[in-house]
């Protein structure tokens, strides 16, 4: 692969055997031995993931906090320091730029952590609006590598590798300056699978040794690297949105059956907040739904069809390694979202019935 970017990780991906495919702009494994076998790793037991091709731009300023509530749809001002929350970038149309992780790192700096493809986009956007605030937005991304281990003894397997507590990080919390085998890294118990586990921020240069510890210190516990594939699966079957999935540019939070992360009713404002507000005062014509199949297997972009008529298209469809089901994602018109509506997804050139069920296939494992 030419023109593509390298992790930190990229030698030891090879070294491992990971299938190495272009994402994203990233060459990153999307699998080592097996998509299941790694899903239910995670489930189970624990997996490790190179995630350090997502971004990362720190805001700076007395201003940050203020800033970072006008950026994004969720509620900045109930943050603490140490707190992290999720939420959304708008455009002014309500249209989703980027969906992010906020860290309330303190009163005057916040590390907004965004996804991989969008980078470049993302932080055009962020030094744009930044300009009216009293603040320094910087990108981090190329001095950020990230790791995330994830799954039911993930907590376990770090906690053996540092001497601080890791059950003092709570959920949806973090922790800078935690030593690590000799590395400083920052650690927030956050997650993109379902499971309880931890994402660990560190320098380029000491990822490798890192992972390699990491790995070293769970083999016994069913510890496994894990590639992009599983992580996908996972997300999905925890009703995790993934931006240009579940929503874009073109496609608003409401839509995509987001609400709870969009805030309206604050006396703050943010971008794209009129927009919603008057989406939701109009009433939606289109809303995400989740699905299930007898047969076949949907993929993101297949239409969604009432008979001849094309109702919707599906945003992520997989047989689900935990559920065994052939599920999906779709965004459909409003009169086929009830619970239970049917409809025909094309799959090639058949149209497959499914059914509405409900987005949650699976029961979240948090450590609350």
């Amino acid at each position: 692969m030419e023109n593509v970017k390298r992790t930190p990780l990229y030698e030891l991906h090879e070294e491992l055997g990971g299938k190495i495919v272009d994402f994203a702009g990233w060459a990153l494994p999307i699998q080592y031995t097996g998509i299941s076998q790694e899903h239910h790793a995670v489930r189970k037991q624990a997996g490790l993931f190179d995630v350090s091709h997502m971004g990362e731009v720190l805001v700076t300023g007395k201003e940050a906090l203020a800033f970072a509530q006008y950026l994004v749809t969720n509620d900045v001002s109930t943050l603490s320091d140490t707190q992290i929350l999720y939420g959304m970038m708008c455009n002014e149309s309500g249209g989703v730029v980027d969906d992010l992780l906020v860290y309330r790192l303190a009163q005057e700096r916040v590390l907004l952590v965004i996804n991989a493809s969008n980078v470049d986009k993302d932080f055009a956007w962020i030094s744009e609006k930044a300009k009216a605030f009293d603040i320094e937005v910087e990108n981090q991304s190329d001095q950020t590598a990230q790791l995330a281990i994830q799954g039911p003894l993930g907590e376990e397997i770090l906690q053996t590798l540092t001497e601080v507590d890791l059950k003092k990080i709570a959920f949806f919390h973090c922790q800078e300056g935690v030593t690590i085998k000799g590395r400083e890294c920052l650690v927030s118990r956050t997650g993109y699978t379902g499971e309880d586990g931890f994402e660990i921020y560190c320098k380029p240069e000491e990822a490798t040794d890192l992972a390699r510890l990491i790995l070293e210190a769970g083999k016994e516990k069913g510890l496994i690297p894990c590639g992009l594939g599983c992580r996908d699966t996972l997300r999905f079957e925890a009703c995790l949105p993934l931006y240009g999935n579940e929503f874009d540019d073109s496609i608003t939070p409401l839509e995509a059956g987001f609400s709870f992360f969009v805030k309206l009713d604050t006396e703050d404002d943010f971008i794209g907040k009129a927009a919603l507000n008057k989406q939701k005062e109009e009433g939606l014509t289109r809303r995400l739904v989740g699905f299930e199949m007898a047969k076949g297997i949907s993929r993101h972009g297949y239409p969604v069809m009432d008979g001849d008529r094309e109702i919707g298209f599906v945003t992520t469809g997989y047989k689900s390694p935990t559920l065994g089901k052939s599920i999906g994602f779709a965004i459909v018109e409003m009169a086929y979202t009830e619970m239970g509506s049917e409809f025909e997804i094309k799959v090639r050139k058949k149209q497959l019935p499914a059914r509405v069920v409900s987005k949650r296939f699976y029961r979240k494992n948090y450590k609350k």
